[in-house]
């Protein structure tokens, strides 16, 4: 009967410490915001781009944030979400391009900020990348930016994208330093196009 009460005692603090663990795990979760406030949202669409509608500066709110749509897993899974749902593939391909343009080849025609990214979602661009504006929430549009930049990233990054790499012809950015795997190809083949990410 005692050695009975005794594992029953253990067992009980065992279960304990295992649901205080969890409640430690759970608490140290990042936050998700599943819905933009509205004063958020207003923020978030004050882009500042330059004349030439290439590169520009992000709303002071999303320096405020932390970057949330380029460091947060939760951010970069719904912009892969995003990307499947409304149909980027079938001009991007899985990044590596089509009629669209690429994403890993190392040339963004309007530049791989984030501004640049989310301008051409929201505003569209020439030559037939259609405008997302009335089509997606601006949370959407940023989340969705977000997981662009990470399909052309350089650096290594410790948020996972969930990006299905065997589609690309690299390792992810957060399993390698793929610019070491990359060739960037020449310099003055691409003069016109924006910087290189």
């Amino acid at each position: 009967m005692g050695n009975k009460m005794s594992a029953r005692i253990w067992f009980g603090g065992a279960a304990a410490g295992l649901a205080a663990l969890a409640a430690v795990v759970g608490w140290m979760r990042e936050p998700r915001q599943y819905r933009a406030s509205p004063p958020l949202t207003a923020a978030l669409d004050q882009l500042r781009l330059m004349p030439n509608a290439i590169s520009g500066t992000p709303p002071e709110v999303y320096f405020a944030l932390g970057k949330p749509y380029e460091t947060t897993a939760f951010d970069l899974s719904q912009g892969k979400r995003l990307y499947s749902w409304f149909g980027c593939s079938a001009c991007h391909g899985e990044g590596t391009g089509g009629k669209g343009p690429s994403f890993i080849d190392g040339w963004w025609l309007y530049g791989p900020s984030m501004v640049s990214i989310v301008a051409s979602i929201r505003d569209g661009r020439p030559h037939g990348m259609p405008a997302f504006r009335n089509r997606m929430t601006t949370d959407e549009i940023w989340q969705l930016a977000g997981y662009i930049k990470s399909l052309g990233a350089y650096t290594a990054s410790v948020t996972a994208t969930a990006r299905n790499d065997e589609k690309t012809g690299r390792p992810a950015e957060n399993r390698a330093p793929a610019a070491l795997l990359f060739n960037q190809g020449p310099e003055p083949l691409h003069p016109d196009q924006g910087p290189t990410p």
